[in-house]
C-alpha cells in the first residue's frame, strides 16, 4: 500500500469528528483502532465506549468479523482447509472445478448477479480475466516506471470474451459454485469490501451496538450516531489533491454508508498520462469521465457496487440511475473539478 493511501485513510478517520458531549450524557469516550490486515488496504474502527476494554472488545469482534469476509472473499490466496474465491478461480486439468463454499460466498455472489442487471453490466464480477492483465501491468508500470505500458486491446480483447456472467453457475441449496467458462475468474473487488463492511455492521446492528464507524479503505459505514446523539461527520477526499481544500464536501451520517470510487488513488503513468483501475467494461480502458463519484445509502454494498457502476456511466446515466433508487445520493466531480450532485445531496451535507 502507498504511503499516500495509508494518509488518505487516516485522514478520512480524523474527520470523523467529535462536538463536547453535554453534561448530562452518559460518560463515554471515544477510541479507535487501525488494521492493516483486510482487503489490502487499512481499516479503521472508531466509537465510543464507556472504557477501552469495552471498546477493545467490539472492536476485536469486529476485525475478527472483517477477517472471515477477507479470507473468503480474497482471489489471491488460499487457506488451509477454506474454499474460497481463490480456489473458486482455480483450474484442475484445464477446467474448473465445482467447488462447495460458506453460505457468506454464495449470498455475496447472488448479489453481485444482482447488480450486475441493475447496473447493465457496468458491475460486472466475471471480469476477472481482462482485470488481471490490467492488474499485472499496473503493479509493473508502478515498480519500475520507466518502463510502464498499457496492455494490447487484442489481449484485452480476447481476455473480455470470457466475461459471461451466465457462466458463473450457483446452486443455492447445495452452496455450491461452478464456473463452466475455462477461461474466466472471478475478481470482486467492487463489491466484496462494501458487503464485507455492510455485513459486520448489520451484525452490530442485531447487538444493540450504536456509536461506531467502520472504515476500510475509504468504504465508511456508520453504525448510529455519536454518544451525544449528534450525527457523525465525514469528510470526502478532494481528488484535486487541493492542500487548501482537502475535502470536496462533508456530510452528516447517521446509519448510512459513503463509498467513493476515484481515478485519483490506484494508477500507475504511461507517457506522462495516468491509467487507473476502474475499467469500463464496454472499452477495457479506464473511464475517463470522472475524477471521483461519491456514494451516500443505506447500504455499504450498494454504496460500492453503485460508486463504480456510476464511474462507468455518463452522467446522465448514472444520474438517472440514481434519482431511480430510494435512499440513494451521488456526487460526481469532473475533471476540470466542477460538481454535480443528485437532487436529495444537500440533506447529507454540512458546513462541519
Amino acid at each position: 500500500m502507498s504511503m499516500r493511501k495509508y494518509l488518505v485513510a487516516l485522514t478520512l478517520a480524523v474527520a470523523l469528528m467529535l462536538s463536547a458531549l453535554p453534561s448530562c450524557a452518559p460518560r463515554a469516550e471515544k477510541f479507535s483502532v487501525h488494521s492493516f490486515d483486510y482487503f489490502d488496504t487499512v481499516t479503521t474502527v472508531t466509537g465510543f465506549a464507556s472504557s477501552k476494554d469495552d471498546f477493545d472488545e467490539i472492536a476485536e469482534q469486529i476485525l475478527a468479523e472483517l477477517g472471515e469476509y477477507h479470507r473468503l472473499y480474497t482471489i489471491y490466496h488460499r487457506f488451509e482447509g477454506l474454499e474460497n474465491l481463490c480456489t473458486i478461480n482455480e483450474l484442475v486439468d484445464g477446467q474448473h472445478r465445482t467447488v462447495t463454499v460458506d453460505r457468506r460466498i454464495v449470498d455475496m455472489l447472488l448479489y453481485a448477479k444482482d447488480m450486475h442487471e441493475m447496473t447493465d453490466g457496468r458491475v460486472n464480477i466475471a471480469m476477472g480475466s481482462v482485470l488481471s492483465i490490467w492488474h499485472d501491468y499496473r503493479t509493473e508500470g508502478m515498480n519500475d516506471p520507466s518502463a510502464a505500458k498499457i496492455p494490447p486491446m487484442d489481449r484485452l480483447t480476447d481476455a473480455a470474451r470470457h466475461t459471461d456472467i451466465h457462466c458463473l453457475v450457483i446452486d443455492e441449496e447445495a452452496c455450491t459454485v461452478t464456473l463452466t467458462d475455462p477461461g474466466m475468474t472471478l475478481d470482486v473487488g467492487a463489491i466484496a469490501k462494501g458487503y464485507a463492511v455492510e455485513m459486520v455492521a448489520r451484525s452490530l446492528e442485531e447487538k444493540g451496538v450504536s456509536g461506531y464507524v467502520l472504515n476500510v479503505g475509504g468504504n465508511v459505514r456508520t453504525v448510529g450516531a455519536k454518544a451525544d446523539g449528534t450525527p457523525w461527520i465525514v469528510g470526502i477526499e478532494n481528488p484535486l489533491e487541493d492542500e487548501e481544500n482537502p475535502y470536496t464536501a462533508y456530510l452528516q451520517l447517521e446509519g448510512e454508508a459513503l463509498v467513493t470510487s476515484g481515478s485519483y488513488q490506484r494508477y500507475y503513468v504511461v507517457a506522462e498520462k495516468r491509467y487507473h483501475h476502474i475499467i469500463d467494461p464496454n472499452t477495457l480502458m479506464p473511464s475517463e469521465g470522472f475524477l471521483s463519484v461519491s456514494v451516500v445509502c443505506k447500504n455499504s454494498a450498494d454504496g460500492d457496487a453503485l460508486s463504480t457502476a456510476l464511474f462507468c456511466m455518463t452522467a446522465e446515466e448514472g444520474l438517472a440511475l440514481v434519482e431511480s433508487l430510494p435512499d440513494v445520493e451521488a456526487i460526481w466531480v469532473l475533471p476540470d473539478g466542477t460538481r454535480r450532485t443528485s437532487s436529495g445531496w444537500s440533506r447529507y451535507e454540512s458546513t462541519q
